[in-house]
């Protein structure tokens, strides 16, 4: 199939890569220049594992191509997904301006019956004002889908390769046919593919992000009474995880949910649901813990260390979750301000996401070059992203680097018991202190 998307972040181009990796002609359109000649040389914008093998064998076979012309595009596509940013506005509700401006410019341009895709994780009604906007322009048949991705970032190949599930939003019995056979190659396994009104599709994105930041919120309130209660919060998610109803997944504590996804689409169904005159109390709940919850760890070192002033403060792991650089709502970014506001120096390391934190810190801290380097001379050790390198480190190594053996651990990394032999002070979530 002759695919375009139109958009070339996190969605996009996962997105695009996919769709050429099972043989469809694939065009990307963006409207950064530099960044679409930086592609067409090879050049990922992106960092998500496995991601640049199939973007370099694509672009190698001719199936994966770039331009900043969206005339191009949709003369040269069939399906046009839809894959542009829905930031949140002041108030917390999606801006749509980017995918209503292309909507508008897509009426414009439309010759013969398309596909118009709303892969993005849009409000519901969306699709109806993307069908208005190009109908304003446009004098041919189309039909707009709504086609929420579910795509982890760290894992978002594998996720789009071998789907949980396709959800598809469509009343056009055409274009119902044009998505099921588009989806066939990854759907091969029996993966259910859902088809259902679009509005509901647009819901069911929203929602299933809602309910895994509540999960996550749940469970570091669950944490938080553990500590007072004198219980183990490890013990605690074991137990409740082994129920079926309940899961095993997401129910880790930590400082917080972040990332581009969650803290934007809880806002943005809490805010939507103010339009309908629905008070949304579950969701308000879960983002006032979770904005309490990234702070949490700075309220245990200010326990230990009542004169935050002058301390230096190694911190492992700037990005919102281990594979990727996205430091977007990242509690990494809530620890560097507090320390700084306290007149502490700052001393961080990620294996992928130094270069975002650079951007917006520069040299008021300090970028190390390995998670050791990080800790030297440091009065104490936050960890704040659970990156696979970090869980079995040289202990010895570490105490031999720090002035104090003292390791506060937003992700739970370490058992007590071996801090404890190790002679580390050690801060967790949710378990017992070993002071």
């Amino acid at each position: 199939m002759n695919i375009s998307i139109v958009g070339t972040g996190y969605v996009g181009l996962v997105t695009g890569t996919c769709f050429a990796e099972t043989g469809n002609h694939v065009i990307c359109v963006d409207i950064d220049n530099a960044k679409v000649e930086a592609m067409k040389n090879g050049k990922m914008p992106i960092y998500e594992p496995d991601l640049d093998t199939l973007f370099e064998r694509n672009i190698k076979s001719k199936r994966l191509r770039f331009t900043t012309n969206l005339k191009e595009v949709v003369d040269n596509s069939d399906i046009i997904f839809l894959a542009l940013p829905t930031p949140p506005n002041e108030d917390g509700s999606a801006d749509l301006s980017y995918i209503l401006k292309v909507a508008d410019d897509l009426g414009k341009l439309i010759t013969s019956y398309k596909v118009i895709i709303d892969k993005s994780t849009v409000p519901v009604g969306t699709s109806e004002k993307v069908r208005a906007a190009i109908a304003a322009n446009c004098k041919v048949e189309f039909d707009v889908v709504s086609n929420p991705e579910f795509l982890r970032e760290g894992f978002a190949v594998d996720d789009f390769m071998k789907p949980d599930r396709v959800v598809i939003g469509t009343s056009s019995p055409r274009a119902r046919k044009i998505m099921e056979d588009l989806y066939k190659p990854f759907v091969r396994q029996g993966n259910p593919v859902y088809i259902m009104d679009e509005r509901s599709a647009e819901l069911t994105k929203y929602a299933a992000n809602s309910f895994l930041a509540t999960k996550i919120s749940f469970m570091n309130e669950i944490a938080n009474i553990c500590e007072k209660m004198g219980a183990d919060v490890d013990a605690v998610r074991i137990g409740i995880g082994a129920d079926q109803r309940i899961g095993k997944r997401f129910l880790f504590p930590g400082i917080g949910y972040g990332g581009s996804c969650f803290p934007k689409d809880v806002k943005a169904l809490v805010q939507a649901s103010n339009e309908y005159n629905y008070d949304f109390k579950i969701l308000k709940s879960v983002m006032h813990v979770n904005e309490l919850q990234k702070h949490s760890i700075i309220h245990r070192l200010k326990a230990h260390f009542p004169n935050l002033e002058g301390l230096k403060i190694a911190l492992w792991g700037l990005s919102f979750k281990p594979d990727t650089d996205d430091i977007r709502e990242a509690p990494s970014l809530i620890i560097i301000d507090e320390l700084l506001k306290h007149k502490a120096s700052v001393s961080a390391y990620d294996p992928a996401a130094m270069e975002n934190v650079n951007k917006l810190y520069g040299s008021r801290i300090y970028f190390a070059s390995t998670e050791y380097e990080a800790l030297q001379d440091a009065d104490a050790l936050i960890i704040a992203t659970e990156w696979s390198e970090f869980r079995t480190p040289d202990f010895k190594e570490i105490r031999n680097r720090m002035t104090k053996p003292v390791i506060f651990d937003g992700r739970n990394l370490y058992a007590t018991e071996q801090m404890q032999q190790e002679g580390f002070t050690y801060y967790s979530i949710g378990r017992k202190d070993v002071i």
